[in-house]
């Protein structure tokens, strides 16, 4: 009998289940639906890359139905999921809800941004896990430089030139070393300002920053932002936005014209209240090290998962009990090894278990700069940055986005950065209403409401930049 697999999300993990599916799979043995909000998988890693415009945000997004030929895509967020029927709830855009039945699921709807009840922060933050908040940053501070430019030195024109990342994780780090970078750039282009005006702030809970390296690297990267120009808090926590003026613990304030929260993923709501899949205590999906799911009662026939949503054992970690950390090296390979033990299992054979040894960490930190880290092994500087680049153009699927990104770099280093903001791209209109008159750019203050992005279902990747 042909099962139906249904994937619930098309991050990192759903999108290289399916695709490997589609080439394991023989014609009429299974048909499989990707069912995601989003008409693209983000490759995350770049996000911080396109918020300075060194890649293009297109570039990072991978069309489903052009990569998933054989596979049913459906445009919608899954916002229940009752295997003890064996149908997920689908919610589009448009249109009413309807369920979706199913022999096989395969849960990898991701994580989502973590916030917490800080006055401020929902009006005024922005995230940068989807590629739409990392273009609204890029185009935030090419608006606010040409809206300084005009101004009188004075705390308006300090504000606009005043950029708050809290979270010093992967995200945090590459997207404050990224964004500095490319304000430090402009400064070329704009004689009225000087800079000394530009400040950028991290703001770190901890008392370290990129806790996936180990302590003398971590300490070097913020000596490194901080030789730069950057302000480093360190044991420090984001008390207030309102208005967009912060208040650090520390009892230190400033006004800032961009808040970019970057502190950390939770589980999927759509995993932790509304299915009936087992959880462990921290909401994640249990999943044995096959990444079948399991339950008080052994294995849930049918029930897989994979990614951020799943608490995956890391057999590679000699720790007992220890689980794969969130990250896009993980569930890239996790999608790829779920899609052949589901086929196994579909043709009667054992599945494998999931095991993958740490291939190191490396991060950008600006044009020309970064750090590697593999055991002991540590690269900084302009090596670990060309690391960086190989890397991931390596990683980024298919082919056709490869030579895209390689030849945006190309471009960029023959005819250097673009500097054009596109803020006005949220008014299209603005020009054919107002009767040809010149078209007013969207202020550079409080950020765009993410609320949607927040809860939508189907993004399964790092937390933070994903290695």
């Amino acid at each position: 009998m042909k099962k139906d697999i249904v994937i619930v999300g098309a991050g990192y993990a759903g999108f290289y289940t399916a695709w490997r599916l589609e080439k394991l799979l023989s014609r009429g043995e299974a048909r499989v639906t990707v069912i995601d909000p989003r008409p693209f998988m983000t490759y995350q890693p770049f996000l911080p890359e396109v918020s300075a415009g060194s890649v293009e945000a297109r570039h990072v997004a991978v069309s489903l139905r052009r990569h998933l030929r054989r596979t049913r895509v459906v445009a919608g967020s899954v916002t229940r999921i009752d295997h003890a029927a064996r149908t997920v709830t689908v919610t589009p855009r448009d249109g009413d809800a309807f369920t979706l039945g199913y022999d096989i699921v395969v849960v990898t709807a991701g994580a989502v941004t973590r916030t917490f009840p800080i006055p401020g922060l929902i009006d005024e933050a922005i995230g940068m896990k989807q590629v739409e908040e990392a273009v609204a940053i890029r185009d935030h501070i090419l608006t606010a430089f040409d809206r300084a430019a005009t101004l009188p030195a004075g705390p308006e024109r300090r504000r606009l030139l005043t950029v708050t990342f809290v979270g010093g994780g992967f995200s945090g780090v590459e997207g404050f070393g990224e964004t500095l970078s490319l304000a430090h750039a402009l400064v070329r282009s704009y004689p009225e300002l000087r800079r000394e005006e530009v400040s950028f702030h991290l703001v770190e809970a901890q008392g370290r920053i990129l806790p996936e390296v180990t302590e003398k690297p971590g300490r070097w990267v913020v000596d490194h932002l901080r030789g730069r120009g950057g302000n480093v808090h360190l044991n420090t926590q984001l008390v207030s936005a309102v208005g967009g003026h912060v208040v650090l613990s520390t009892g230190e304030e400033y006004d800032s014209g961009l808040i970019v929260w970057v502190a950390g993923n939770t589980a999927n709501p759509v995993v932790t209240h509304h299915s009936d899949l087992p959880l462990t205590p921290r909401g994640s999906i249990r999943v044995r090290a096959d990444l079948r799911v399991e339950g008080e009662q052994g294995i849930v026939p049918g029930a897989w998962a994979a990614g951020d949503d799943a608490a995956v054992p890391d057999l590679a970690n000699p720790t007992p009990g220890a689980l794969t950390v969130p990250n896009a090296q993980h569930a890239v390979r996790q999608g790829r090894r779920l899609a052949a033990n589901l086929v196994a299992t579909i043709r009667g054979r054992e599945p494998r278990p999931y095991v993958h040894h740490n291939l190191g960490v490396v991060a950008t930190l600006g044009l020309g700069r970064g750090i590697f880290q593999y055991k002991g092994i540590v690269v900084r500087g302009f090596p670990a940055w060309v690391m960086h680049r190989g890397y991931h153009v390596l990683a980024v699927p298919t082919w056709e986005r490869k030579v895209r990104v390689l030849l945006v770099w190309f471009g960029a280093l023959v005819g250097g950065r673009d500097i054009v903001s596109l803020a006005s791209r949220a008014e299209p209109r603005r020009a054919f209403v107002s009767g040809g008159q010149p078209a007013v750019t969207t202020p550079a203050g409080p950020a765009p409401d993410t609320t949607e992005l927040r809860h939508s279902v189907g993004t399964s990747g790092g937390s933070g930049s994903g290695r």
